[in-house]
């Protein structure tokens, strides 16, 4: 599925923006990995969700987001893919493979800022993540139901925990009031139109490619995250992920296990990952065990905030061995 989940990069005005928007097809890696096993055949269709209820108060335009995104998933559901039992017998892996994962994903940049806009640009970058506490808040539109609500709520405070620990990284769900500095906003069409004066009271400076890419967002961009960081520092210091409050309950649920993901570091997608969520190909929905151990590579303390890829990769080698139970 092109141009569903992935990873941008942009700067301007001391800020550092990492927009998650699009498939990400990484070229020049520094190392190759093998060609992951044939993607299974024969899965037993899995069947489709009823369509959604109908809604007051949205938009026509929500509402036709609301049937294509339902029709989306049924979709994929009936091709075996989007699935949420995090790999099996089917999906190996070895030490190897999950290193040369990381450094694709987590090392690598797949677009670049220019005047003319953002330019799909593999790029290789230093290692990003949070030193600070990550504290999360959840922000709704006007027009998301209540029952909508207290699911999204209850999903991303059990993620943030599961997140918590596999990297050991401080990180907690806030309100407005206890200073989050990473907003995961879910909201539909209507919401979002006029949204630029609060995407700039909540990252004041936030440069015009950064806004553009939030307010102009293409149909087949499910969510997106955008990282910043001051100075062109590589530690981020805010994030916002926006989730479509059109997609049914799987595909919202999706969203925001990749965006979270991708706004702690894990910035880049690659076709060899598997079996993981961070490839196009949306053959899995939820963070797999093969991504928690993304995850742990890059807040293992022997890796360092900034470390370049040449000096990482051997690191997360040893890492990725340690994870597999492979000698030390």
């Amino acid at each position: 599925m092109a141009s569903r989940w992935g990873q941008y990069a942009g700067k301007a005005a001391g800020l550092m923006a990492l927009l998650s928007l699009g498939a990400c097809d990484l070229a020049g890696p520094i190392m190759a990995s093998p060609v992951p096993p044939g993607r299974p055949v024969g899965l037993s269709p899995v069947a489709p969700p009823p369509a959604p209820a109908s809604q007051t108060g949205l938009s026509d335009e929500s509402r036709a987001l609301s049937i294509y995104y339902q029709r989306l998933q049924n979709d994929l559901l009936a091709q075996g893919l989007l699935r949420t039992d995090g790999g099996g017998p089917d999906t190996t892996f070895t030490d190897t493979i999950l290193a040369r994962n990381f450094v694709r994903i987590a090392l690598f940049d797949e677009y670049v800022a220019t005047a003319q806009g953002l330019r799909a640009q593999p790029t290789i970058s230093p290692l990003r993540r949070w030193e600070k506490p990550v504290r999360f808040s959840i922000e709704f539109g006007a027009t998301i139901p209540q029952d909508q609500r207290t699911r999204d709520s209850n999903t991303v405070r059990s993620y943030v925990n599961r997140l918590a620990r596999v990297t050991g990284q401080p990180m907690s769900v806030t309100n407005a009031n206890g200073a989050p500095n990473f907003r995961v906003l879910v909201l539909n069409e209507g919401d979002r139109a006029g949204f630029e004066d609060r995407l700039r009271q909540i990252v004041p400076g936030i440069d015009e490619t950064s806004v553009r890419a939030f307010m102009d967002v293409p149909r087949d961009t499910l969510c997106l995250v955008l990282a910043f960081s001051q100075n062109n520092s590589p530690e981020y210091s805010q994030a916002i992920a926006l989730i479509r409050g059109e997609h049914p309950d799987l595909m919202r649920l999706a969203c925001v296990h990749e965006e979270l993901a991708q706004g702690l570091g894990l910035a880049n997608d690659s076709p060899q990952a598997r079996p993981s969520i961070f490839n196009d190909d949306e053959e899995f929905a939820l963070l797999t065990t093969h991504d928690e151990m993304l995850l742990k590579i890059l807040y293992d303390d022997r890796l360092q905030t900034g470390m370049a890829a040449a000096e990482a990769a051997p690191i997360a080698r040893r890492i990725a061995t340690e994870l597999l139970g492979g000698p030390v």
